[in-house]
């Protein structure tokens, strides 16, 4: 099945108004899962399922984390600013100066930093304030950036193909060479990657701070798994530490209270970068979303400390790294291939190729998992493709599949042990 037929799929029965001036709008991938996964039987609170597919963190008290918050308070009447509430912009800010940015004359402030309603409201501002420009993306990445490339009609998306024989490297001497080869006046890019987990961090990151810098080419990087870092001698990565001049280097940072503080359900993301690069974001926000809620932004200065990011951090590391293992270690066993284990993130980006034939696209093992109460995310999904633009050929992602250990470990148990059975039973 092609990328195009697997994603256009779920919008085959929809009713289509004849000569109507709406245009069909696609499903992203994850959505697409979720639908069928419903169709099949599929309700979040039915304990025989597992959401191996799930975007959303275990959200639930872990031990020695910072207590939950479970409630909003605060005057509902008012709008908030577009910009987010001073006092909240302020403590974004603050929160990278001692994380990132001790002792370095440049440092952020309130005026650096655009709070936005959720994470896809951020990215929508900063598409929506690019101009006509080649924006590199990669490939494979998050699956919601196809609709947002293709939406906006001033910048051009250029891909830029990752190897996973390479493990997925790409080298800040390949960042140049793009940028140049192809005129990029900009690079989007998850770090840590959804769904490869690769990571870009240290003196790597440092260098595309740098490259970037120098050539004016704006860094656009997506750092809601951040804190999600496998390395020993991390607890977490950002861009923000490299950066030189807080108002003149190209750098934008993305990130919220979604994965990293494990409240997706808050909605509460923010962009940091120099002032009249948020001024120009916040000014598309005026129009695109016009703002967050007051109650949920001022309910958030509390998460925003270095001492509870700090916490938080090193508690869903005791509790999401064995779970990282687990599910490596039982997927191996399976015969289901791995290109890079997981650097960052709270996914296993699975190859299938040595599967039975029946299950050795993400496709077919997709629809084979749903039969067994097991959710997962085709890797096709993930092989982002604006606009439909390249040609209609198999997606060279076919034979991947995304795995998360964002459930609690015992639903994950008993995903791995259902998809198991599935295995054998075709062999």
């Amino acid at each position: 099945m092609s990328q195009i037929e697997s994603q256009s799929a779920p919008n085959d029965d929809a009713y289509q108004r004849p000569h109507s001036p709406f245009r069909s709008v696609p499903r992203t991938g994850v959505i697409y899962v979720m639908n069928e996964a419903t169709k099949a039987g599929y309700h979040p609170d039915d304990p025989a399922w597992s959401n191996l597919g799930q975007g959303q963190p275990q959200t639930n008290a872990l031990a020695d984390a910072p207590q939950r918050i479970d409630s909003l308070a605060g005057p509902i009447v008012e709008y908030a600013p577009v910009a987010g509430l001073m006092e909240l912009r302020d403590a974004v800010a603050q929160l990278y100066n001692q994380l990132y940015r001790r002792g370095m004359p440049s440092q952020y402030s309130a005026e650096n930093v655009s709070i936005a309603p959720g994470g896809r409201a951020a990215l929508t501002r900063v598409a929506a304030s690019l101009g006509e420009v080649n924006l590199g993306h990669f490939l494979p990445d998050y699956t919601a950036y196809e609709e947002l490339l293709g939406l906006f009609r001033f910048f051009n998306p250029i891909p830029i193909l990752l190897d996973p024989n390479q493990g997925y490297q790409f080298s800040p001497q390949d960042l140049e060479h793009e940028i140049l080869g192809r005129g990029l006046s900009g690079i989007l890019a998850s770090n840590p990657c959804n769904p490869t987990g690769k990571l870009i961090a240290g003196t790597e990151l440092e260098q595309w701070v740098h490259i970037t810098r120098k050539l004016d080419c704006a860094l656009i990087l997506d750092e809601f798994y951040s804190h999600y870092i496998w390395h020993e001698d991390l607890s977490s990565v950002s861009a923000a530490a490299y950066v030189e001049d807080v108002n003149q280097d190209p750098t934008l940072v993305i990130d919220g209270l979604t994965k990293n503080w494990r409240y997706p359900g808050w909605r509460i993301a923010w962009t940091l970068g120099p002032k009249d690069l948020i001024d120009s974001l916040n000014s598309a926000g005026s129009f695109l979303d016009g703002g967050g809620s007051r109650p949920a932004q001022r309910s958030a200065l509390p998460l925003v400390t270095p001492e509870h990011i700090l916490a938080e951090s090193k508690a869903l590391k005791a509790c999401f790294g064995p779970k990282r293992q687990m599910m490596l270690d039982e997927l191996l066993a399976m015969g289901i291939g791995i290109d890079l284990q997981p650097e960052g993130t709270f996914y296993v980006w699975g190859d299938l190729r040595q599967l039975p034939e029946a299950l050795n696209t993400g496709m077919r093992f997709f629809k084979q998992a749903l039969k067994h109460q097991v959710i997962c995310v085709p890797g096709e999904f993930f092989d982002i493709n604006p606009g439909q633009r390249r040609a209609d050929r198999p997606s060279r992602f076919r034979h991947h599949v995304r795995f998360s250990f964002g459930p609690e470990i015992s639903s994950i148990q008993a995903g791995l042990k259902r998809l198991k059975s599935m295995i054998l039973a075709h062999h």
